[in-house]
């Protein structure tokens, strides 16, 4: 029989069929193949003697959060406690591009900010809107639109109020909030395992938070790529393979300048680049 898994803890995987629930554990040549069953998967399993056979192939996963067949992400980001970050959000718009997954950014924590940090948070919303972003804030209600039928993992800083957000969507829900450390300006990890929930006629997954993330897999031309608009001046360049950062007559560089393209975004790419963080 073939089925979903929607739930990991340890090595048990809950694998729902229909609308009955089979508690199964993979097969040991998944070990031995170096292949661990995700969260998301689509599965065939022997009901008999709750065991996971196969892996169907996936379309996409993710290592942290560790969920596969993904139609969207949404990206919760917090502007304050903990303090807004482009270099983590630039991270995991980049890294979720790159996987084909839809990203979507929420920003939440708002109401804690004064005037002139308002505005400036409302600037960059525009502008990552502008480059095709769909943006939204955690109280707006056209959020509730957007699951029917996804699959829709949530990513973000631990602190930055995804079960928040979640228990906002759906107040049957009821996940423990983590408080926030105000020392360490990140929060304690309030999820143990990852599960998909249903939620809104389709499958969330809520995910332990995270912050420690990194570029596995990619280059630093497919870093370079999956930064969006930057493809809308490439052809401006001088060079064919222009990496944006040395050369002559760089249009990525020319529109910098001229306030085209997010200063934080090009200083977030060069800082990608630079690290090593990329193979």
């Amino acid at each position: 029989m073939i089925g979903k898994i929607v739930k990991q803890i340890s090595n048990n995987y809950t694998v729902k069929i229909d609308d009955k629930l089979y508690v199964c554990k993979p097969r040991g040549k998944f070990r031995n193949m170096g292949i661990t069953p995700l969260v998301g998967d689509n599965v065939k399993i022997d009901v008999e003697n709750m065991y996971i056979l196969e892996i169907l192939n996936r379309k996409n996963s993710l290592d942290r959060p560790s969920v596969a067949n993904i139609d969207q992400a949404v990206i919760v980001t917090s502007v304050k406690i903990p303090d807004f970050s482009t270099n983590l959000l630039d991270k995991l718009l980049n890294i979720i591009e790159f996987n084909n997954i839809k990203p979507i950014i929420c920003f939440t924590k708002i109401d804690l900010l004064n005037n002139e940090e308002l505005g400036y948070i409302k600037n960059i919303q525009e502008y990552y809107k502008s480059v095709g972003y769909e943006v939204y804030n955690n109280t707006d209600l056209k959020l509730k639109d957007i699951f029917k039928d996804k699959i829709t993992v949530f990513a973000g800083q631990s602190g930055a109020g995804k079960s928040s957000l979640l228990n906002r969507l759906d107040e049957s829900l009821n996940l423990k909030i983590g408080d926030v450390s105000i020392a360490l300006g990140r929060g304690k990890h309030t999820t143990r395992h990852t599960e998909l929930i249903s939620v809104l006629g389709g499958l969330i997954a809520d995910t332990p938070g995270f912050s420690a993330i990194d570029f596995n897999g990619m280059s630093k031309s497919d870093i370079r790529d999956n930064f969006i608009e930057f493809n809308k001046y490439r052809e401006l360049c001088e060079y064919k393979d222009c990496m944006h950062k040395d050369e002559i007559n760089c249009g990525i560089k020319e529109n910098v300048k001229n306030g085209n393209i997010l200063k934080t975004r090009y200083e977030n790419y060069l800082k990608f680049i630079e690290r090593g963080e990329s193979k």
